[in-house]
């Protein structure tokens, strides 16, 4: 079995996953260098990169940095305790595809339309992606492969994304947990030695001071926050 997709770079222009033949892994499946696995198989290579791969790291998109729906929460707080098993992880969210010019920080920010200034600049040699969208995954995770040389972890709540080198699917806080316990598995396998620490803080986010706004700071946004003429709010967040 060869293994189509790999560890870039691939080249200004590398031919896209599926025209190489790589198909989505069927429920219950995941996908290692674009061929389907066993999912536990995908688990492993996949923590077996990110327990020997330079400045492992996590950047979560939207769909897990927001509460937006009941299964979140818990899914967050599963990917916290994995970061924390993971010897220097570190965290660089993604909460806004916005591209930022003309600068960003990146030793703080993604740029999904340039996401490999990034993974340069901070020399990362193996990357999880969740809560990204898919489409954008997709993109990010081609022009990763492009352009560097890191090993591309999708944990995908969808289907899966043929671009990463290791792509698990449907994914929930239990397939999190379970990612973690293997990846310390491996951990011990390899001999390493590490005390469950959190990552440091994100040096890009300001001090929010919450006690001085109003409505009107929120510009178009205020209509959401303002209670309706004869509508009383009861009960608030």
């Amino acid at each position: 079995m060869c293994d189509k997709i790999t560890v870039g770079p691939a080249g200004y222009m590398p031919k896209s996953a599926p025209s190489m033949g790589v198909e989505l892994a069927p429920e219950g499946k995941a996908l290692l260098y674009g061929n389907i696995v066993e999912e536990e198989e995908a688990m492993r290579d996949a923590a077996k990169a990110l327990l020997t791969r330079e400045n492992p790291t996590i950047f979560p998109g939207p769909q897990i940095l927001w509460d937006w729906k009941e299964d979140v929460a818990e899914k967050a707080a599963a990917i916290l305790e994995l970061a924390a098993e993971i010897p220097s992880c570190k965290i660089i969210p993604m909460p806004d595809y916005r591209p930022k010019y003309p600068k960003i920080d990146v030793k703080a920010e993604i740029n999904p339309n340039h996401p490999n200034l990034t993974i340069l600049d901070n020399k990362i040699k193996a990357a999880i992606f969740v809560g990204v969208h898919c489409h954008y995954a997709n993109l990010t995770l081609r022009m990763i492969r492009a352009g560097t040389d890191c090993y591309t972890i999708a944990l995908c709540a969808h289907m899966g994304h043929e671009e990463a080198m290791a792509s698990i699917r449907d994914l929930h806080a239990s397939d999190v947990r379970k990612f973690k316990d293997i990846l310390i598995e491996e951990r011990n396998k390899l001999g390493i030695e590490w005390t469950p620490t959190m990552p440091p803080a994100n040096p890009s986010l300001e001090k929010e001071d919450h006690s001085t706004l109003t409505a009107a700071d929120y510009g178009e946004y205020r209509s959401l926050l303002m209670s309706r003429k004869g509508e009383h709010v009861a009960e608030v967040e």
